[in-house]
Order: structure tokens, then C-alpha cells, then sequence
């Protein structure tokens, strides 16, 4: 890469006077069983607009100018699968490899950071699989942030009420809304830093609810990129629904 140069508006940018080794990688974790989709096929298989949400999620990042390699984590039984009906049928060309997955999201996302051959300063970006729906400029602004602060997660403001609720469902307190956003992903982080926090939180047990919990658990600033509301996690059959609204599809159509 030159110095002074720049991907198209939106897209990954890094402007320097010295040449630019980074380089971006992602790690797309598509290895959960998807049992709240109530399907008799995993989530990420399931189609949207004529193919599965898997490979719209993949295509983001394979045409991506900034992205130079994907790394699909995927169930260990579902490897051959993903090869032959995803990544050879559709043409993919930028991913690197297929990595099992582990038993959870966060056991995954780990096998994925020691098999990816990223280098310490390299950016990795970590993004469902079954968030199909991410605007494509979003990609270069967390990069881009994630390139100045170390780690950076795209998100968006909550709407609604917040209510803290005990065991008993009793409303404990209102935090206010104003601070609170709904973390989703891309996110990126240079490489040491969300590597170092996952092997941490591996050998102390740690669990956290997504990987920029553990760099904030680990003591690493996060920072936030503002999302867009329509980049959805298809988890439920409601999700699917919305998802296909939003391609533009009947609601009725399979």
C-alpha cells in the first residue's frame, strides 16, 4: 500500500507519510446451532433472497477493497459443507480458510485468532455470520477508528426504555438512555490486543457477551462506531421476516 493512500469514500482509510503494513482481516464465527430460529437447519443456511444468509454476509467482505483475507469458523460436521455449498458455489475468492468452531461463540472466536496468521499490529474485524445486512461503508469507519484507538465496535443508540430487573422481576433501577447503545458488530481490534484478552479470559474462565467485553474486562479502551438499525442478527424466525422485508421480499416467499 502507497503512502497517502486511500480506498474510495467509506471504505477503509489510512493516511500516513510511511508506507502502511496493516493489513485487515476478518473472522466471520457462523459455528452456533441457531436453536431459537426453530429450523431443522442451522441459521446461517437458511435463505434470504435466494441464498443463504451466510453467503450475503460473505460476499460484504469479499468484495471489500480493505479486506485481505476471511476466515469462516463453522461447526466441526458442517466444514465440508460450507466449502462445497457456500464459499465453491458462490465463488469466494479472499477466504483463507475454514476453522472449527468451539463449544461457544467466545471458544470459536479464540480458535479463529490462533489459526488466522495475522501479525501483531494487523487489524482483525469480527462479524456474524448472521448479520447480513451490514451497510458496506460501515466496514472502513470501525476500521478506520480501530486503526487510531486499537479497538473499535460498530453500534447504535438504544430507543427504548432501559429497565434493571431483579429475580423476582421487580424493577431494580432506569439507567439513562442517553449512555446506553446496543453493541453490534463489525468489530475490530489489532491483533495483540483482542488476542491477548481472549487468552486471558481462557485461562481465568472469564465469559464475556461479546469480544469487546473482554478487551474492557482485560483493561484496553473500546471506542463506538455508530451503526445502522436494519444490521440485524437473524436469531429468531421474526428476524427472518424483517430481513427479507428489508431485501425488499413478500413476506410469504420462502
Amino acid at each position: 500500500m502507497k503512502p497517502g493512500f486511500s480506498f474510495c469514500a467509506g471504505c477503509f482509510q489510512l493516511r500516513t507519510n510511511k508506507p502502511i503494513a496493516m493489513k485487515l482481516t476478518a473472522l466471520i464465527p457462523a459455528a452456533g446451532s441457531g436453536r431459537r430460529m426453530q429450523s431443522g437447519i442451522n441459521k446461517q443456511y437458511l435463505e434470504l433472497a435466494g441464498q443463504p444468509i451466510l453467503a450475503h454476509t460473505l460476499r460484504l467482505f469479499d468484495e471489500h477493497p480493505a479486506v485481505d483475507g476471511i476466515w469462516l469458523i463453522a461447526p466441526v460436521a458442517e466444514l465440508d459443507y460450507c466449502r462445497t455449498d457456500v464459499i465453491e458455489r458462490f465463488g469466494f475468492c479472499k477466504i483463507r480458510g475454514i476453522i472449527a468452531g468451539g463449544a461457544e461463540r467466545q471458544d470459536s472466536v479464540r480458535n479463529g485468532l490462533r489459526a488466522c496468521q495475522a501479525a501483531a499490529e494487523d487489524l482483525v474485524l469480527i462479524h456474524d455470520g448472521a448479520r447480513p445486512l451490514l451497510k458496506r461503508e460501515l466496514i472502513g469507519q470501525v476500521a478506520s477508528a480501530a486503526s487510531r484507538s486499537g479497538a473499535a465496535v460498530v453500534g447504535a443508540p438504544v430507543k427504548d426504555t432501559i429497565k434493571q430487573v431483579g429475580d423476582d422481576r421487580s424493577i431494580i433501577s432506569t439507567p439513562p438512555r442517553d449512555s446506553l447503545w446496543l453493541a453490534q458488530t463489525p468489530q475490530v481490534f489489532r491483533y495483540e490486543i483482542i488476542l491477548s484478552a481472549h487468552e486471558k479470559a481462557f485461562r481465568e474462565g472469564y465469559r464475556g457477551t461479546d469480544d469487546a467485553s473482554l478487551v474492557e474486562w482485560n483493561g484496553g479502551k473500546v471506542v463506538m462506531v455508530e451503526g445502522d438499525y436494519r444490521n440485524l442478527k437473524i436469531t429468531t424466525p421474526e428476524d427472518l421476516v424483517l430481513a427479507r422485508a428489508l431485501l425488499g421480499q413478500t413476506w410469504g416467499e420462502a
